[in-house]
C-alpha cells in the first residue's frame, strides 16, 4: 500500500485513479509515501523522511520547497498546461477590461438610482467610458508555454498582431504556436512595440523583476501590461513610477496590492487564473497519473526538478536512483551490480542540471546488500527498488 498525504481538497475524479488496493489517502498520514498538495505552504512545515514524491495540482512550485527536496533525490511534480485554458481566457478577459473601461463602466451603472431620468443619465455619462478595441493591437507575449501559446493564439483570432519571446522555448510550443506569432529578439524590442504585455513564465532569480525600469523606458505610454504569471514578475518601484508617469496606462493584475488598490489604473483581481472547476480537475487528474506512474514504476514525467525519465518494464526488479549529475557515476552503479552478481536487463538514465536519475531493470531480484552498496556511492541522493 502507498499512504498518500494530502495538504488541499483534490478533485474526487483525480483521487479515484488511485485503487483502493494500491493506495490509502488522507489529510493526516503518518510516514505518507507521497504528497498531493495545490496552494498549501510546504516551506512552513517538515516533509516526512519517507516522502518519494511531492506532486502538485498547478503549475507554480512555490509554495514547495524543491532545492530541499532535490537534496533529497524526491521529485517535484506539477500540471504544465493542464490549468492552460483557464488562464488564456482570464487573460483575454483582462484585456477586455482594460480596452473598454468595464470595471469602471460596471462601477458608475451600481451607483445609479431607479428612476425616470435613469436612460438620460446613462446616455450622457457613457462617454466618460470611451475605450479602444483589440483588433490592430500589438501584443506582447512573454514566456510561450502552454499559457503563452494559448494566449498569443486567441489574441491574433481577435485580429491583434502578436510578438512573443521565449529563449527557451520547446518543440511542442513551437508546433502549438500560430505561424502568424512574430518573435522578438530581446526583450527591450517586444516591450517597445507592445500596446498590450502579458507575462507567462516561471518566478526564479532570472525572471524576477523582469518587467523593471530599464523596460519602462523603452515602452510605449499607455502601455496595458498584464500579470498573470506572479506577482514579483513586474518590479514594485518601477509599476509604481509607470503608473504615475502615465507610462503604464492600464495594470490588469491577479495578484492585488494593497498600496495598489486605490489606484485607478489598476485593475486587480483576486488569483482567479486557474479557479475553474474544469482547470481544478485537469490538475488533479495529470498530477494523480505521473504520481502513480513514479510510484509503481519509477517513471518521471513533468518533474520541475528532475529530468524526463522513463521506460517499458522488464526484468524481475528496477532499480530507480537519483544522483547528482558528476562523471562516472554509471560506471560506478554497473561496477557494483557486477559485483553482486545481478545482470542489467536495460537501463536508461537522463540529467538536468546539477540532477540526474536512472531506471535499471534487472533479470534477477535486487538484494539488500546492493542497495546498500548503491547508497554508499558518493553522490547517491536515494535508491529504491520496485517489483522486488
Amino acid at each position: 500500500m502507498f499512504k498518500i498525504q494530502t495538504l488541499n481538497n483534490i478533485s474526487r475524479n483525480g483521487l479515484d485513479r488511485l485503487p483502493a488496493t494500491l493506495y490509502s489517502t488522507a489529510n493526516e498520514v503518518a510516514e505518507p509515501d507521497a504528497v498531493l498538495v495545490r496552494s498549501a505552504d510546504m516551506h512552513k512545515t517538515p516533509i516526512a523522511a519517507s516522502v518519494k514524491a511531492i506532486a502538485r495540482a498547478g503549475a507554480g512550485t512555490n509554495n514547495i520547497p524543491v532545492a530541499e527536496l532535490s537534496t533529497r533525490g524526491v521529485p517535484v511534480f506539477n500540471a504544465p498546461g493542464a490549468n492552460a485554458n483557464a488562464v488564456k481566457e482570464l487573460v483575454v478577459a483582462g484585456m477586455l477590461l482594460a480596452a473598454r473601461n468595464i470595471a469602471d463602466a460596471l462601477g458608475f451603472v451600481r451607483g445609479l438610482e431607479p428612476g425616470d431620468d435613469l436612460h438620460h443619465k446613462v446616455e450622457a455619462e457613457k462617454k466618460r467610458f470611451v475605450g479602444s478595441e483589440l483588433a490592430g493591437k500589438t501584443l506582447g507575449v512573454v514566456g510561450l508555454g502552454a499559457i503563452g501559446v494559448k494566449v498569443a493564439n486567441a489574441a491574433y483570432a481577435l485580429g491583434m498582431r502578436v510578438v512573443g519571446f521565449d529563449p527557451h522555448m520547446t518543440v511542442d510550443g513551437a508546433w502549438a504556436l500560430s505561424s502568424e506569432v512574430a518573435k522578438a529578439g530581446s526583450l527591450n524590442e517586444l516591450y517597445a512595440g507592445a500596446d498590450y504585455l502579458s507575462f507567462h513564465v516561471p518566478l526564479n532569480d532570472k525572471t524576477r523583476g523582469v518587467f523593471g525600469a530599464q523596460a519602462l523606458e523603452v515602452v510605449r505610454p499607455g502601455l496595458v501590461l498584464l500579470n498573470f504569471a506572479r506577482e514579483g514578475i513586474v518590479d514594485a518601484a518601477a509599476l509604481r513610477k509607470g503608473l504615475a508617469e502615465g507610462r503604464i496606462g492600464r495594470y490588469v493584475s491577479d495578484f492585488p496590492d494593497g498600496d495598489l488598490l486605490a489606484n485607478p489604473r489598476v485593475i486587480a483581481l483576486p488569483h482567479l487564473g486557474a479557479s475553474t472547476g474544469e482547470a481544478e480537475e485537469n490538475c488533479a487528474l495529470m498530477v494523480v497519473d505521473q504520481l502513480r506512474d513514479f510510484l509503481e514504476h519509477g517513471n518521471v514525467r513533468n518533474s520541475v526538478n528532475f529530468p524526463e525519465t522513463h521506460m517499458a518494464r522488464v526484468g524481475v526488479a528496477r532499480i530507480c536512483i537519483a544522483n547528482s549529475n558528476r562523471p562516472n557515476m554509471i560506471g560506478q552503479l554497473s561496477h557494483v551490480l557486477g559485483e553482486a552478481g545481478v545482470n542489467i536487463a536495460q537501463m536508461h538514465n537522463a540529467s538536468r542540471g546539477e540532477l540526474a536519475y536512472s531506471l535499471i531493470d534487472t533479470d534477477s531480484p535486487v538484494p539488500a546488500s546492493l542497495v546498500a552498496a548503491i547508497a554508499a556511492i558518493e553522490g547517491i541522493l536515494s535508491v529504491r527498488v520496485i517489483g522486488n
